[in-house]
């Protein structure tokens, strides 16, 4: 399921939206198969049916766990936009985190050797929000992921403050006021941070 554009602002824009590296699948999958691998070595060796019975009930289990992965995979989003990095997940009851760019302080990712040659990885994005650091597993390309951030980071403040280093950027003084309040009720900014930041776009 892709990110619900009704959960935008009007002035945002969407720059990714993810669903976890398949990696993600890998335990259960591996899990059932060997749960198969059991079951078939049962029925020829003609164990005792006590075995027969637990080989079913080993495959019925991993067959769930993979999918239940597969639905919590589905419904599992990480998006960046032009305000906002957005982890999101839940089939009925939903949560997940929202870090502003003006929050974020750095961006770290993580690979192994196999993580590499697959190309998932871990992301960690540190910021000024109350949890600090966040982690994030499984995520496809993360080097790619976390030069996306650090360039809507920059549009971001281009934005924010009028800057025009960009070739055909335009400021809309209405557009950013609109933004930086959405931005101190959400709790991003401060009310003296708001203030602060009203007057040098009005100046």
């Amino acid at each position: 399921m892709p990110y619900p554009k009704k959960l935008l602002n009007d002035y945002e824009t969407l720059a990714l939206d993810l669903h976890p590296h398949w990696w993600y699948f890998v335990e259960a999958a591996v899990a059932l198969a060997g749960a198969v691998v059991f079951g078939i070595i049962v029925l020829v060796a003609d164990w005792h049916e006590s075995l027969r019975w637990l080989a079913v009930a080993l495959i019925v289990i991993c067959a769930v766990w993979l999918v239940a992965r597969y639905v919590r995979w589905l419904t599992t989003n990480f998006v960046i936009t032009s305000d906002r990095v957005i982890f999101r997940h839940g089939v009925f009851a939903k949560s997940g985190i929202e870090i502003p760019l003006e929050r974020v302080n750095s961006v770290h990712f993580n690979q192994g050797i196999i993580e590499r040659i697959l190309g998932a990885g871990d992301l960690l994005i540190e910021s000024g929000a109350e949890e600090g650091r966040q982690r994030f597993t499984d995520i496809r390309n993360p080097d790619q992921v976390q030069n996306l951030i650090h360039s809507q980071m920059e549009q971001n403040e281009d934005r924010m403050f009028g800057r025009t280093g960009h070739p055909g950027t335009s400021v809309d003084v209405a557009t950013q006021l609109e933004k930086l309040e959405g931005m101190r009720d959400r709790g991003s900014l401060t009310h003296e941070e708001f203030e602060n930041q009203k007057r040098k776009l009005l100046g």
